[in-house]
């Protein structure tokens, strides 16, 4: 199992030591099952409550099974609520099976394969388990996944089996019943907090997800972070490798044995990918939910080298140079999404500043893309953040993903698309 440790303790080391960065709480101890100060909210949920987990969670009764509530229902309108996915109240019954009580985002992207073999990999952020114990069964990030294809009633995930890299998530042989982690991290406020997934892509049979080390939470939709880097698997998500290489720091400092491409490498601190025409296109928004969304590529082949990147400057693909990179997508996008369905880039994201999650389609990555149109708000259904979208949806039918600060829970929705 990789680790971000090596790079950022070396960073956070000299930061200390010239006193840029100060450690707020020895031992960072999320609470996502109480009323733990930890975390960055979600949209509609206002400043004032608790601040819990790697987008925000809810603080429960501290009942072994957490603080999830019944599947919230929208009103008329072309999006609809599917189920749970995650939680004791969902079909998964991820509690008894995989020890998740709790946990948010659901990343998802299909894993390159054919026949039987062909999945769909869910990556979740910072995950808890029996809240009635000292640690809550914390865990920073875990993997899930899955063949369903119907997506009309929910998405139904496989138990878990020690060593099957097609079983329903990865565990270890004398903890059967409990997703593990995949990369670790410091667990230290105000060095690393937690390490968090933003995007997956399958090429050529290897798994690939982009990582953000998250140096401490602010108040909501706002986090440092230290860098984003890129994990790969090769065994279908069991086990991963971090890439050092491949560390956009966010740090002021430069960092021995990184090469680092440019200080644009600040917008490139969250992710979305997406492959056409033979490049993965690589979408950045900058650390927390108030940015603007960028736009680079590299050819499949060279995913984990820096160097081979281009960035969208408005008038062509400029090589290498991450600050050259314009918005193509303005403020504020929270948590994207990108998948190519039916011959059109489609775009979901939290706007924090109205309170919604938005859409956007485009006929190229780096557009024109189109105004957005609201599919969710506050209004509908409060607290709720971070969609990805299900890169089986076809047709006029878009599934994706969404969590709930309250529940600290991820659902499924569905909306039509004209």
């Amino acid at each position: 199992m990789g680790s971000l440790r090596t790079i950022v303790a070396g960073a956070c080391s000299a930061l200390l030591a010239a006193g840029l960065v100060s450690v707020t709480a020895p031992e960072a101890e999320a609470e996502p099952c109480g009323s733990g100060p930890l975390g960055s909210g979600s949209f509609g949920t206002g400043s004032s409550g608790p601040r819990i987990g790697s987008s925000g969670s809810g603080g429960g009764g501290g009942a072994p099974e957490g603080p999830q509530g019944p599947l919230p229902v929208l009103g008329a309108g072309p999006t609809r609520t599917v189920a749970w996915v995650t939680g004791p109240r969902s079909h998964n019954r991820t509690y008894d099976r995989f020890s998740i009580s709790g946990t948010d985002l659901g990343i998802m992207w299909d894993n390159g394969a054919q026949g039987d073999d062909r999945q769909v990999l869910m990556a979740f952020g910072d995950t808890f388990g029996n809240c009635s114990l000292p640690n809550q069964q914390w865990r920073h990030n875990v993997l899930m996944r899955t063949s369903d294809d119907d997506l009309s009633d929910g998405i139904d995930v496989p138990g878990p089996v020690p060593g099957d890299p097609r079983a329903g998530s990865p565990v270890l042989p004398w903890a059967p019943d409990t997703s593990r982690e995949l990369v670790g991290s410091l667990g230290i406020d105000g060095l690393e907090i937690t390490v968090v997934p933003t995007a997956g892509i399958a090429v050529d049979g290897i798994q690939y997800v982009n990582f953000m080390s998250v140096r401490s939470w602010g108040d909501h939709g706002h986090w440092q972070t230290n860098a984003s880097m890129i994990a790969s698997s090769r065994d279908n998500g069991e086990t991963w490798q971090i890439a050092p290489e491949t560390a956009r720091i966010n740090l002021p400092l430069d960092v021995p044995t990184v090469q680092q491409v440019s200080v644009g490498n600040g917008n490139f601190q969250q992710h979305a990918y997406v492959r056409h025409e033979g490049y993965v296109y690589d979408f950045g928004t900058p650390q927390g939910r108030f940015g603007a969304a960028f736009v680079s590529r590299v050819p499949e082949a060279a995913v984990l080298d820096l160097a081979a990147y281009e960035y969208w400057s408005g008038s062509g693909w400029i090589p290498g140079d991450a600050a050259a990179a314009i918005p193509v997508v303005p403020p504020t996008v929270g948590e994207l999404s990108v998948q190519f369905l039916d011959g059109r880039f489609v775009m979901l994201y939290g706007n924090e500043g109205r309170g919604a999650i938005e859409m956007r389609t485009a006929p190229r990555p780096e557009g024109p893309w189109s105004e957005a149109r609201v599919l969710v708000t506050h209004r509908q259904i409060g607290g709720l953040y971070a969609p990805f979208i299900h890169p089986w949806s076809s047709g006029s039918d878009l599934y994706f993903t969404a969590s709930r600060w309250s529940d600290y829970n991820v659902m499924l929705l569905h909306t039509t698309l004209s």
